[in-house]
């Protein structure tokens, strides 16, 4: 009996023992994870402080760049605004430079013709004795009345004089010449022989010398190869039909028409003005000498325009 009673003894020991040393290894056990979990959660109020210092920081940095990027914006407008106006101010001058160029082309073109060619002479301008056209050129000889005569025209005008002639050839209304260029002296001893003949009467079909549109090397007489020299019929003729309804066409004009103020009707006597201004004359029914001397004057510079169209 008292053998049991000391193994009892023991056992009861050892389980006050045992649970000694667990409820001890339990409060270490304790001690130890809330210094984990106090350390733990000190590092995480650390973090989350440093964190919400970050973004404060980010936050203060995201503003100042939307400040720096709202003022950069207004900069580059402002640069887009100044470039507009330079690409403006060079559009101009480029506009400018380009109008100068052109009104220096347009005054070297009036300087290199000739103002005398669309000058009104007869028995109004004068040409005196040494003028000779800038340039004058022989008229193909097949076009020629005479086959033993040499005619010469201005440089200029032969294009469009030959280009017209083979033109009313192939209408079947063939043209030749009788006249063309004349210089002073020429027309001087054309006058007095007239005068020879005719007297005071002269006046009235041929001009004095300097007042001839023929030394200007602009003008020509037509006759017809069946006409030959009774040129002066030649407005019974299909051919002067043919020349009234398409001359303006090649810039030419009849310089004499009926009733006009200087000499008789010479159907055969035409003159070369230019496209541009004989077209004008042609759609107003106007004559040359219907026009102000200045409103003929602005025609000077397109007057031998589309010459190689005449070729």
């Amino acid at each position: 009996m008292e053998h049991k009673t000391n193994f009892a003894a023991m056992v009861l020991s050892a389980l006050l023992f045992a649970a000694l040393a667990v409820g001890t290894y339990a409060g270490l056990r304790y001690h130890v994870v809330a210094d984990e979990l106090a350390s733990t959660t000190a590092i995480l109020l650390l973090e989350r402080a440093q964190s919400t210092a970050t973004i404060s920081a980010l936050e203060a940095s995201t503003t100042l760049l939307a400040q720096e990027l709202a003022s950069s914006t207004i900069d580059r407008n402002e640069l887009f605004s100044r470039l507009g106006g330079v690409i403006d101010d060079n559009s101009s001058l480029v506009q400018q430079v380009s109008m100068s160029q052109s009104q220096i082309e347009v005054l070297n073109k009036l300087r290199a013709t000739d103002k005398e060619l669309l000058q009104k002479y007869s028995k109004v301008f004068f040409l005196n004795e040494n003028y000779i056209p800038s340039g004058l050129a022989t008229v193909t000889q097949s076009l020629v009345n005479d086959p033993k005569k040499t005619i010469r025209i201005h440089t200029d005008v032969q294009p469009f004089l030959e280009k017209m002639m083979r033109d009313a050839a192939s209408s079947s209304y063939p043209l030749t010449l009788i006249s063309g260029y004349r210089s002073f002296k020429d027309q001087e001893s054309l006058k007095s022989a007239y005068s020879m003949s005719f007297g005071s009467g002269a006046n009235k079909f041929s001009a004095d010398q300097g007042y001839s549109e023929h030394q200007l090397g602009t003008a020509i007489d037509f006759t017809t190869p069946t006409l030959g020299t009774n040129f002066t019929n030649l407005a019974a003729s299909g051919a002067y039909t043919w020349l009234t309804e398409n001359a303006y066409k090649y810039g030419f004009v009849l310089s004499y028409p009926k009733n006009n103020g200087y000499y008789v009707y010479e159907p055969w006597h035409w003159r070369f003005v230019g496209i541009v201004l004989s077209v004008k004359l042609h759609q107003e029914g106007k004559n040359f000498y219907d026009l102000d001397q200045r409103d003929i004057d602005q025609y000077l510079i397109d007057i031998f325009d589309m010459k190689d169209t005449m070729k």
